[in-house]
């Protein structure tokens, strides 16, 4: 995909709100994402770790979405929400199904796979993809929906409770069929 004709960063639908700091031990702002958070290959969540978020936080949710998926509504690869305001980091792997390394009280919600779990990333051939992991600073402990809704409802629901918004893009692109 050209750049020009990438599809735009899910927070541009979104009203503007400060930012805070997130890093990670496993991916670099615009970097190509490791062999671990690739789908065929490890298919594990990043180390995720954030501060600088308001006071007045209440939670945290994150979520990982590939917008350039040839779906037309992009790519929820992980979604998780309900993290306790002391939860400020998150290991390697804390997103896997087992529910290991994912603070008590979090909801993890089905990705685009159908998984309760991290996805990573799959994109086509060649095609090379952006996912960009957020932090949302949530201005209640319980944003609202259960472990049944879907990655949309999540974002409806953080679109009205976000106090502040932390990302992170890596990058993957697709094996040739060479």
């Amino acid at each position: 995909m050209s750049e020009l004709k990438r599809p735009p960063l899910p927070h541009d639908f979104h009203p503007e709100v400060p930012s805070f700091t997130v890093v990670s031990e496993d991916v670099q702002e615009g970097a190509p994402l490791q062999d671990a958070q690739v789908y065929a290959e490890g298919n594990t969540s990043p180390h995720l770790r954030w501060e600088g978020f308001p006071a007045e936080t209440e939670s945290f949710a994150v979520t990982c979405f590939d917008p350039d998926a040839p779906t037309g509504s992009g790519f929820w690869h992980w979604v998780v929400f309900d993290i306790p305001k002391s939860v400020t980091e998150l290991p390697v792997g804390a997103g896997s199904g087992k529910f290991e390394g994912l603070p008590a009280g979090a909801v993890q919600v089905r990705n685009d796979y159908g998984a309760k779990e991290f996805g990573g990333a799959a994109p086509p051939a060649g095609e090379s993809h952006r996912y960009v992991f957020t932090v949302y600073a949530v201005d209640s402990a319980k944003l609202g929906p259960d472990a049944e809704a879907s990655p949309a409802v999540v974002g409806f629901n953080l679109r009205f409770h976000t106090l502040a918004r932390a990302q992170l893009i890596g990058t993957y692109t697709g094996p040739s069929n060479s």
